[in-house]
């Protein structure tokens, strides 16, 4: 059942945004004077060695976790950027990506489209799933995820929409760093 344990904080000390951002319901988070992080210092960069243990990767579990699945993008999107040396973990970090892109179409109630993220972000766990390092970034087999993300794709809108400004978890599993 969606929310039926409590959800771990990572970071407790850091502070959530006001909204969960949602593409032309809510002022786009960087671009519009009134987004919740307009004006924002980016996060400093991460070693690509350091990227999975790294604050920067842990926030955005934080923000997966509690619905902000834009902002999770936005979080990891520099880990991503700077692995390029790292191919698997680039693919790693892309699926989680993608896994955002899916968990805002869940809370616009956009069920073909997260379905398709989900799908696209399933197969290239999959590729991943003889690899130590990205079980204990997000504390299961990547094959896991990729059959959890699928299922709760596939349960879609009729459990998850909500645009509401007020984040709701779309996916009923929790990545739990070891």
């Amino acid at each position: 059942m969606l929310g039926s344990a409590p959800r771990p904080r990572l970071l407790p000390d850091r502070a959530f945004p006001p909204y969960a951002y949602l593409p032309g319901r809510f002022p786009h988070p960087l671009r519009h004077p009134e987004g919740h992080s307009y004006d924002a210092e980016p996060d400093a960069t991460v070693r690509v060695d350091a990227a999975l243990t790294s604050e920067a990767f842990r926030w955005g579990v934080d923000l997966f976790n509690f619905g902000y699945y834009w902002e999770a993008h936005e979080a990891w999107e520099g880990l991503w950027q700077t692995s390029r040396e790292a191919p698997g973990q680039r693919t790693f970090l892309h699926a989680l990506i993608l896994l955002c892109a899916a968990g805002v179409k869940l809370r616009e109630g956009k069920d073909v489209p997260a379905l398709r993220h989900a799908r696209r972000a399933a197969g290239l766990l999959r590729a991943l799933r003889y690899q130590r390092d990205f079980t204990a970034a997000i504390g299961m087999p990547p094959e896991e995820l990729a059959d959890r993300a699928e299922a709760d794709a596939l349960a879609g809108a009729r459990l998850h929409a909500s645009v509401s400004p007020i984040p709701r978890a779309a996916f009923a599993f929790t990545i739990v760093p070891d």
